[in-house]
């Protein structure tokens, strides 16, 4: 195996991020200092009831945890004791709730989010502002109905992302626009006025197509065939009500989160440009209004399906750190290209791909003529799948290392893989290319990512 990594060069000097006419805090290049705290804020007072669900949850758990146990103590119960059980738990999660949000706190420094929480063990989180990747809104059912919104922070590094649950709707959206402000360099007197950036539609899902692309799916099929079909083969050998409930009821739960669960999800699904990233709204029950962060994505995917082949496709991304992952979840090839350019500026979707030669049909039978590659000044572009096709594009400023792999027949038969790391985790893999072709891509694409690197915008927000 061979292997080479691009270098990797600091951010481009006099690289500068603020909107024209931000002001900033003199004597540190032009970025905030630390300060003292603002005056500390609570959370919105709704968010009692919801924490005091906590000890009844606990309750529920080990209940289900131990169902004949817990049956057994319930049967013992007189309604007494059932009263007073209840006289005690009810005032106890309401106590609870209550000073669990009495001693929640939350402030914006000049520099950073801190987060004050616990009851027994406090934990104070310290985000920095200009750490920030993400800050997404979302409104499950019932907190739309109490009119508030809880605030999730994506934070680069971090596998968790710390929240603010609940704030007032208003609130949360002027606190978002703060946050996004200050980490794009305002001063911290100004951010607050900043206000919300200004966006523009690129792309919205009628739920019309939503509910045809999902019926046209065929995993949508698959689970909900083989939430039928299994149960009743199981009856008919083992004639086990119990047998069928603990199989068929986890069949059904995966073909309606695969079908139902996505169009709820899914539903109303919008993309709009603004200078702090795309914005994502999207939802039927529960609102979510996500950001996909400028200069954060790694990876793009097209998908695209047996059944969607040249009327729509579904695009994917990596980001490093996020849990974002659907930019597009179906949409005509061009619709989706252009919120592509969006997302990853001067890339071009590549019209063609080479197939591997025709040897590499001793390696991988019939479904080698799925594979492809494509190679532009801007993106290193790799196909795999014969039926459901996936088309990834790695920006050359993206790849951190290429490496290139020989398995036993391949070296036999002259092939060889080339794998592009983005950082997300998903290498993408132009599979079964000719030997030397591998080895020359290996060299040339470690000198275009160098280069990428080099010439990249740096990634700053309302850049």
């Amino acid at each position: 195996m061979s292997t080479a990594s691009p270098d990797s060069p600091g951010p481009p000097s006099g690289a500068s991020g603020a909107l024209p006419g931000a002001a900033a805090v003199p004597g540190d290049g032009g970025r905030p200092q630390e300060g003292k705290p603002l005056s500390e804020r609570r959370l919105h007072p709704v968010t009692p009831f919801r924490r005091a669900w906590a000890p009844v949850a606990v309750l529920a758990g080990w209940a289900v945890h131990d169902p004949g146990h817990a049956q057994e103590q319930l049967a013992r119960l007189t309604t007494t004791a059932l009263l007073l059980g209840l006289a005690v738990i009810v005032p106890g999660a309401a106590l609870y709730g209550f000073l669990s949000w009495w001693f929640t706190h939350f402030a914006v420094t000049d520099t950073e989010l801190r987060i004050r929480t616990g009851l027994l063990f406090r934990r104070t989180a310290h985000i920095r502002l200009e750490r920030l990747q993400a800050v997404d809104i979302t409104q499950p059912l019932l907190a739309r109905v109490a009119g508030v919104a809880k605030l999730k922070l994506d934070v680069v590094g971090t596998d968790q992302k710390d929240e603010l649950a609940y704030l007032g709707e208003g609130e949360a959206r002027r606190l978002r626009a703060e946050l996004l402000a200050r980490a794009a360099g305002f001063a911290p007197e100004s951010a607050p006025d900043v206000g919300e950036a200004p966006v523009r539609r690129l792309l919205h899902v009628p739920p019309g197509v939503l509910a045809v692309s999902l019926l046209l799916t065929g995993t949508t099929w698959a689970s909900l065939a083989a939430a039928f079909v299994v149960p009743a083969v199981l009856w008919f050998t083992t004639h086990s009500v119990w047998t069928v409930l603990a199989t068929g009821l986890p069949l059904l739960g995966a073909a309606g989160a695969s079908s139902v669960g996505r169009f709820v999800g899914e539903y109303d699904w919008t993309v709009g440009e603004s200078p702090d990233g795309l914005r994502i709204d999207h939802g039927l029950l529960d609102r979510t209004h996500e950001t996909v962060p400028p200069g954060r994505v790694q990876t793009v995917r097209i998908v695209e399906p047996l059944l969607w082949r040249g009327r729509w496709v579904r695009v994917e991304l990596d980001v490093a750190g996020s849990s974002n992952s659907v930019l597009v979840p179906v949409a005509p090839r061009g619709a989706a290209d252009a919120v592509i350019a969006a997302v990853l500026p001067g890339v071009t979707v590549p019209a063609s791909l080479e197939r591997p030669p025709r040897r590499a049909g001793w390696c991988v039978p019939f479904w080698w003529r799925g594979y492809g590659l494509a190679v532009t000044d801007a993106v290193f572009a790799a196909r795999h799948g014969l039926l459901r096709r996936r088309l990834s594009l790695v920006p050359h400023a993206k790849a951190q290392s290429v490496r290139l792999t020989q398995g036993p027949w391949e070296r036999f038969k002259g092939l060889a893989d080339v794998h592009v790391d983005a950082g997300a985790g998903r290498p993408v893999t132009a599979r079964l290319r000719d030997a030397s072709e591998a080895a020359a891509l290996l060299q040339a694409q470690a000198d275009r990512s160098r280069t990428g690197r080099r010439e990249a915008r740096p990634d700053r927000w309302m850049s």
